[in-house]
């Protein structure tokens, strides 16, 4: 039964996204206006409003990080936008800057985010945990093919791994990357499921069985044109039971109705991530949450 209810759930939502990223042909839209047996009406959903922020909560004050713990020398606050830096100097590897207001369950988060670096790699951690860092024993062969470059990398790499070691999650990822071949799938963060819900798909998962493909949203290079790389983007998450949503500037990405009860997490963490090579900058700004039932 709870298969099915979470399945009921996912279509549920989607008839419901569906209906506020979808215009209505003209001729539709003058039916609405037409009373319909019983007296009812076909009533359209009002405009997306990104900035409506009636029943949210700011969990980002623009000024501070009061509320926010990641490495100092990765995150700070720039031009009212919490900021990640990393560098081929001072790399950050992969780490977060987890929010500390507890944790949340079924909610709703907007956010905007901008990515600079071609190597910039980032997103939302949510439902998350804490956990400790995997350190991969590298195969002898494929150290000996290894220049010292990339063992020296390699070595950073692990070194920055420990160093960062209390802000490591495991968790859902609503990701997003400067080159936009990731971003906004479902990602699942230190663990052995991966990329649950590629951008464009609504998977479901079910106990002992592959993720299944419910629907499409659109194919990956047409949700894609709707994300703007270098500048700010509209980021909504929301996390209802079993049912979890990604939209980007007023686009739904990816869904997931997981009911695999091995992975699927009722509640936990949130945080922002970076990581990725070269000069990475990953700003977020206009954090909101709004809890649900």
């Amino acid at each position: 039964m709870m298969r099915q209810r979470g399945i009921q759930q996912g279509v549920a939502m989607l008839s419901l996204f569906a209906a506020t990223v979808f215009t209505l042909p003209a001729q539709m839209q003058q039916k609405s206006a037409k009373p319909a047996a019983g007296g009812g009406h076909f009533v359209q959903p009002e405009p997306i409003d990104f900035d409506d922020h009636t029943g949210w909560t700011q969990i980002f004050d623009g000024k501070t990080l009061n509320g926010w713990d990641g490495p100092s020398e990765v995150w700070h606050v720039e031009d009212g936008a919490l900021v990640g830096v990393s560098s081929d100097a001072h790399p950050s590897g992969t780490t977060n800057i987890i929010w500390r207001g507890g944790e949340v369950g079924n909610f709703r988060l907007r956010f905007e985010i901008k990515l600079e670096g071609t190597g910039a790699n980032g997103g939302i951690q949510y439902r998350s945990k804490l956990v400790q860092p995997q350190i991969r024993e590298i195969p002898a062969d494929r150290l000996a093919q290894m220049t010292d470059e990339q063992k020296q990398r390699m070595k950073k790499s692990q070194e920055l791994l420990q160093q960062h070691a209390k802000w490591n999650l495991t968790g859902y990822q609503g990701d997003f990357d400067y080159n936009n071949r990731y971003t906004g799938q479902l990602y699942e963060q230190d663990s052995p499921r991966g990329i649950i819900a590629w951008r464009g798909q609504v998977v479901a998962t079910e106990p002992d069985a592959k993720p299944r493909l419910l629907g499409t949203l659109g194919s990956s290079d047409e949700l894609k044109a709707f994300i703007k790389p270098g500048e700010w983007n509209q980021f909504e998450v929301i996390a209802d039971g079993h049912t979890l949503t990604h939209i980007v500037n007023g686009h739904v990405m990816a869904m997931l109705v997981d009911t695999d009860p091995k992975h699927y997490a009722a509640s936990g963490l949130l945080a922002f991530e970076i990581e990725g090579g070269g000069d990475v900058k990953i700003s977020h700004r206009n954090v909101w949450l709004k809890k649900l039932p």
